[in-house]
């Protein structure tokens, strides 16, 4: 019975440690078009997200999730972002400039 149970934990904690890595890996490619900083909101031409439904690249109006991530962002960036959608809105999670 001990052996059964430590199995398991053992198995979760591996199920655990792999969603923590490709949650990590679930970052976008893409290139900044457009800021629009007072509105809170910027335009990407990014790649294929799966984890959306997107199985090609496009364009969209993404809002962020934090303000701040949009200070001396500017169109042409290159970037990498976590996609999100909150309350049925495109939303940038994450952002990192490349």
């Amino acid at each position: 019975m001990r052996k059964t149970i430590m199995a398991l934990v053992s198995s979760l904690g591996l199920s655990i440690a792999s969603g923590l890595v490709l949650a990590e890996t679930a970052l976008v490619d893409g290139e900044v078009k457009k800021v629009d900083a007072s509105a809170g909101k910027l335009t990407i031409k990014h790649g294929a997200i799966k984890s959306m439904n997107m199985e090609e690249g496009m364009t969209h109006v993404w809002r962020a999730k934090d303000p701040v991530m949009l200070k001396d962002l500017k169109a042409g960036a290159k970037i990498r972002f976590e996609p999100g959608n909150i309350n049925g809105q495109f939303t940038v999670l994450k952002l990192e400039k490349r």
